[in-house]
């Protein structure tokens, strides 16, 4: 008797070959017991009750007993690694990585299903630019024929004109590049990112409701219609369960003074506390976490020296700014802002930033041809992917 581990995709079950008179011979059975892993195979039989829970496999109450088996393509020696350190290809055949795979496809078109559902219309944007639209040690300078270009990290500016052209609600879900020399999943070369631009008619918290609405629609749609391949990815890497809050009391909203306080309160001196670095943000998700007993919140109200110069500032508060993030598991997730529309205003802050004006031309002349007064910009660098891990992870 051979036991086998049938996979297709992300499902797996377990299949027994026995030698049976008249139908399964023992020069099969040995035959079989020789095939190499991986190898691909076609395969009929009965599929039976098992007599116990088969935990090496993804159906765990079932098995196949195996009355014919043709080799479709095998492997001419035994794999010289485990599956788990070979190459990228090898990896991406395990049922873990084919889950995740899956989750990530999922996430993007919950991120397209809610969005269109609003009235959003999806684009494509220009990659290469002609200036730095962020600090030069951010942006990839690449030779562009005989001057220089630069891969976009982000294409905030290309939907800033399009609502600028009336089109009221766009988004685009594709690759972004940051030229950040480092060595840890918050910051990657190249990743695929969720960007939004939307006008808006009273205030910017209307923006900041809409998201927070689509945040929840994609932890719900992530639960109720991929709960198999988020167990599979659990079986290989326990975690807690995701946590948000739901009903009446909604999505924990802070500013940003009051998350600034929540750390000090934990030992944090305020004085040496800046923007939120990767490791305040971290502190700040567990210290949510252990009061409120939450993973996803929102933080509003940022200074405005850590935003970009094209951020409008608070108009009761010019040390502040309209704009917000979104954390899951003490990461942030998204970030966004109301926008200046003003463009004496843009040359004013471009100028601040050591940003000339005129290498930027088309994008004001957008702005001093007629904008929308209220507009908002989002940005949820490797959506996706980041979304997608912390979904399933705890501990990145």
């Amino acid at each position: 008797m051979v036991f086998l581990n049938l996979r297709q995709r992300s499902d797996s079950v377990q299949a027994l070959v026995i030698a049976t008179p008249g139908q399964v011979s023992k020069q099969m059975v040995k035959w079989v017991s020789g095939l190499a892993d991986e190898s691909i195979v076609l395969v009929q039989g009965l599929v039976r009750k098992s007599p116990e829970l088969i935990k090496s496999t993804s159906m765990e109450d079932v098995e196949v007993h195996v009355s014919q088996i043709h080799l479709i393509s095998g492997i001419d020696m035994r794999l010289p690694f485990s599956v788990e350190a070979g190459s990228r290809v090898d990896i991406d055949e395990t049922s873990t990585n084919q889950a995740v795979f899956k989750l990530q496809s999922g996430i993007g078109d919950l991120f397209r299903q809610f969005l269109n559902n609003n009235g959003f219309l999806g684009i494509h944007t220009p990659k290469l630019q002609g200036a730095a639209t962020e600090s030069g040690a951010s942006v990839f300078n690449v030779s562009y024929f005989k001057g220089n270009a630069f891969l976009a990290p982000s294409p905030q500016l290309a939907k800033q004109m399009a609502i600028a052209a009336d089109f009221e609600r766009v988004y685009e879900i594709g690759p972004v590049f940051h030229a950040e020399d480092a060595n840890i999943h918050r910051y990657l070369t190249e990743s695929m990112g969720v960007d939004l631009e939307m006008t808006i008619e009273e205030h910017y918290h209307e923006v900041v409701e809409l998201l927070d609405c689509l945040f929840l629609s994609i932890f719900r749609g992530l639960k109720e219609n991929y709960s198999h391949e988020i167990s599979i990815v659990r079986k290989q890497f326990p975690a807690e369960e995701f946590k948000w809050r739901e009903g009446p009391e909604g999505t924990l909203k802070l500013t940003f003074r009051q998350a600034i306080d929540i750390i000090v309160k934990d030992g944090m001196p305020k004085e040496i506390l800046g923007d939120l670095n990767m490791e305040n943000e971290r502190r700040l998700g567990r210290l949510v976490k252990a009061k409120y007993d939450t993973d996803y919140f929102i933080v509003d109200k940022s200074p405005i020296e850590f935003r970009p110069f094209y951020t409008m500032p608070d108009p009761e508060d010019p040390t502040l700014s309209n704009s917000y993030d979104f954390f899951m598991r003490g990461e942030k997730v998204l970030s966004g802002a109301q926008r200046i529309h003003d463009p004496a205003l843009l040359c004013e802050k471009m100028c601040s930033k050591g940003i000339d004006p005129e290498s930027m031309k088309a994008y004001l002349d957008g702005f001093r041809m007629g904008s929308q007064e209220h507009r908002s910009d989002i940005d949820v660098p490797e959506g996706p992917q980041k979304i997608g891990s912390l979904s399933l992870y705890d501990d990145m």
